[in-house]
């Protein structure tokens, strides 16, 4: 489970109105489909995105986010008569534990409009996966979190109690989420990634071959 993160080039917006979102929802959602992961949750905003993801092989997560990079600055260049670097380096990559912290990664991720003032209520947020999982709105990209069916017994009860879940949040966790050269998880987790051979955790996108330490 991936935390993957990147912004524009100086902070600057890179999603300027809905045709540049949904061109890289399409792009993400091509990828997903060929590449075969799952997205859990998901946000783009004006100057950056963030997509808590899922590959049965970690190693191929650079390959993916690159071309998904890629494809994009081939649309924005010409739309905007630009050129040169979009994105801000190469993406940053936390490895997240699914037990406890999937969900709250998720609850981060949505909240960022919330966060950045541009929405009072993370539901209302067109370009992310809380409508997914506050209003049943299916999208391109999102996949049911395994840990949404324990808001309740019934879809209604779920959703209710997610949009609470949106609005309980802590900024201790939040730290946890902003500090993405970390893996995110137990001290259970991290002495498992240390031990486990061929765990995969890449540094600001840049795959490693070396053990947590």
């Amino acid at each position: 489970m991936y935390h993957v993160f990147n912004r524009g080039n100086g902070k600057r917006d890179i999603f300027h109105d809905e045709e540049d979102s949904n061109r890289f929802i399409k792009i993400i959602s091509k990828y997903r489909k060929i590449k075969k992961f799952k997205i859990y949750h998901w946000i783009i905003m004006p100057n950056h995105y963030h997509i808590l993801m899922h590959l049965e092989e970690p190693r191929a997560i650079s390959s993916i986010m690159a071309g998904i990079g890629r494809s994009y600055v081939h649309y924005y260049h010409p739309k905007y008569d630009s050129a040169g670097h979009l994105f801000q380096g190469r993406f940053k990559c936390q490895p997240v534990e699914a037990e406890e912290y999937l969900i709250a990664c998720g609850r981060y991720i949505e909240r960022n409009p919330v966060a950045a003032g541009i929405e009072k209520k993370a539901e209302k947020y067109v370009f992310s996966s809380a409508g997914y999982y506050c209003y049943g709105l299916e999208d391109d990209l999102t996949q049911r979190d395994p840990s949404y069916d324990g808001f309740g017994k019934e879809e209604i009860e779920r959703q209710h109690k997610y949009r609470q879940f949106l609005r309980e949040f802590d900024r201790d966790e939040d730290r946890v989420f902003n500090n993405l050269e970390e893996p995110a998880g137990s001290e259970e987790f991290l002495r498992r990634l240390q031990r486990e051979k061929g765990i995969f955790v890449p540094k600001n996108g840049r795959p490693s071959r070396k053990q947590v330490k």
